[in-house]
């Protein structure tokens, strides 16, 4: 169990299955810059949260909501949660003025373009659902990812599988912020968008590795 001083932020997450070294800056050496994609990323979360709490029919609505997981170490902001209907597989949800009515959440996580190459989106939808699961003592088996480009969902299933990544990016970066091991990445077409380029520098920085490598090569063969 984790203490309040010791959580990771859940959205870093998506920022270290992406890249470990855009972590490294954002969430250790707290840098920060902007560009287009972030800031339409921004306002697409802000016109999310500002639809508040209500109900559609059989499902209820909550934006913005507050989430921790003491046992991984986590906390963050849901984009959305729905809460279905099922008085069978759902919860209780003491806040609802609803007795005895029960409720199977469902988080949905927004972004703003299309679904992506890696899993990056997936482990940080995954580990809102963690976080809820705690909360709420339930079991939550599914969520959905809803990009802005195509304008649809994406139906995620919360796999075994994908839960121990998000328990591996966990342990990895304390690993990485206690300064054990250095970032892994390498610069590709990925880095053309990414707004913390200029602080990055990946080629000039990527160069630099590949000649300390070298070196220490050439002194291992003499030794």
């Amino acid at each position: 169990m984790y203490a309040d001083d010791d959580l990771l932020l859940i959205s870093g997450l998506q920022h270290l299955a992406f890249c470990e070294r855009q972590w490294m800056l954002i969430h250790v050496e707290q840098l920060w810059a902007e560009n287009l994609l972030t800031i339409e990323g921004d306002h697409l979360h802000t016109n999310v949260h500002q639809i508040g709490s209500e109900s559609r029919g059989e499902v209820k609505l909550a934006t913005g909501l507050q989430l921790r997981s003491f046992e991984l170490g986590l906390y963050g902001v849901a984009d959305m949660v729905e809460f279905h209907r099922d008085d069978r597989n759902g919860v209780v949800i003491p806040s609802f003025r609803d007795k005895g009515k029960r409720w199977r959440p469902y988080p949905v996580e927004y972004k703003r373009g299309r679904r992506r190459w890696d899993i990056a989106d997936e482990v940080q939808m995954c580990a809102q659902a963690i976080c809820l699961e705690e909360m709420l003592c339930c079991s939550i088996t599914e969520g959905a990812i809803f990009y802005g480009e195509p304008k649809r969902r994406t139906k995620i299933a919360l796999t075994e599988e994908l839960r121990s990544e998000v328990a591996a990016k966990c342990n990895r970066a304390r690993l990485l912020a206690s300064g054990a091991e250095a970032p892994a990445y390498t610069p590709g077409k990925q880095c053309k968008n990414c707004s913390m380029r200029e602080h990055c520098m990946p080629e000039e920085t990527h160069l630099a590795d590949r000649s300390r490598k070298y070196l220490d090569n050439i002194f291992k063969q003499k030794c």
